[in-house]
């Protein structure tokens, strides 16, 4: 049996090290210097702050993925143990990031280490990267770490939870703002004007009746939810000239951003109104600018592919029993990158993704050790 007493350290350490999205430069030093510690061929942090480990020289390129950004965490006293403890208790390791996603970013670091002390690395390259600001800009960072490396890996694993299960795919994503526009008039004279805000009534139920239309009982399906809303006027006493909605829609395996497209035109037909992509801009801890297009389509890897053949008899040689089932995550990650590209990719990791984001965050310690087993045999399975 493998000692992993290093790797739940390193682990803990992880999780004590503050890491919210804009804020990860600690983190990636901490990472870099345990790739350095591990005497991996190459290590450093790129312009945009991701952390970049290689090890092996072949042909074949192989990339995990996992971010190293985190959620913030604003009810530190609820946690039955501090959200930056990195307490082991109960079997499994707490605190915000454990299981989103930590605890599988440090498994596949020493499972890449672990792949080359075992000579499964003939012919092979593993890149191990932390990437940053995932939970705004999901795929954002690998862009321009790809460029800036001029990289394409053959297959890429994206390291987020999934109670090791394996991830087939996940639903697609478009983000938009409506804006409907109105005439500013004094609040004592409102026949005078247009009111945005009542232009954008009928939009909101006309977005509540599309939520529901996409529902199917028991089926995959598309969701859509109003996120937010914010109106401009000249003053409280005066009639709002301009409204805007902000929409998160989220894509089944055969929903496709042109029906999106449709649906928003639907939305705003015969109404003072208007669409566009919710574009997100910001800025990473090293100062790079970030421009993201929230608008991206479902993605799915067939059983059959090799990539997922070569997972299954890993996780088969790990646990002593083949798959009895997958799992197809419901909400995006850096995956939308190497997909657009062509690059295969596949899902696995440890912690149970419901537990993300949640006050007293937890990964089981076995699972941690069961996925770092786990990537190191889907390399030799390569």
């Amino acid at each position: 049996m493998h000692d992993y007493r290093n790797l739940i350290s390193f682990t803990q350490r992880a999780v004590q090290t503050r890491s919210f999205s804009n804020e990860e430069g600690a983190f990636a030093q901490l990472i870099l210097n345990e790739m350095q510690a591990l005497d991996f061929d190459e290590a450093f942090i790129d312009s945009t702050g991701n952390v970049v480990g290689r090890i092996g020289d072949g042909p074949m390129v192989i990339q995990f993925d996992s971010h190293t950004d985190t959620v913030q965490v604003h009810d530190p006293e609820d946690w039955t143990y501090g959200p930056f403890s990195g307490e082991i208790a109960e079997g499994y390791l707490w605190g915000r990031g454990s299981v989103d996603m930590k605890s599988a970013l440090c498994a596949s670091v020493y499972a890449a280490a672990l792949a080359r002390d075992r000579g499964d690395l003939e012919g092979k390259t593993v890149y191990v990267t932390g990437t940053v600001c995932e939970e705004y800009c999901d795929g954002e960072n690998l862009k321009h770490l790809y460029e800036e490396l001029s990289l394409r890996p053959d297959v890429c694993v994206i390291c987020e939870p999934s109670d090791n299960k394996i991830v087939l795919g996940h639903k697609g994503k478009a983000q938009v703002r409506i804006k409907t526009h109105g005439v500013s008039a004094h609040g004592s004279a409102p026949e005078k004007g247009i009111n945005a805000v009542y232009e954008m009534a009928e939009i909101i139920s006309r977005v509540e009746a599309l939520n529901h239309a996409l529902f199917k009982a028991g089926e995959p399906h598309g969701t859509v939810v109003l996120s937010e809303i914010t109106s401009v006027s000249a003053s409280l006493n005066a009639v709002p000239s301009e409204c805007g909605i902000y929409l998160d829609r989220r894509l089944a395996v055969g929903e496709t951003l042109e029906q999106v497209a449709a649906e928003m035109d639907a939305l705003i037909v015969g109404k003072l109104a208007s669409w566009e992509v919710g574009t997100l801009y910001h800025t990473t801890w090293t100062g790079k600018s970030l421009v993201y297009e929230p608008m991206h389509d479902p993605w799915e890897i067939e059983v059959s592919h090799p990539l997922c053949q070569a997972l299954i008899r890993s996780v088969e040689a790990v646990s002593g029993a083949a798959p009895e089932d997958f799992d197809f995550w419901d909400f995006g990650t850096n995956a939308i990158t190497p997909v657009a590209m062509g690059i295969p990719c596949i899902g696995f990791g440890p912690g149970e993704y419901k537990l993300a984001h949640m006050v007293n965050e937890r990964c089981a310690v076995s699972q941690i050790e069961e996925a770092c087993e786990v990537y190191a045999g889907l390399i030799r399975a390569l």
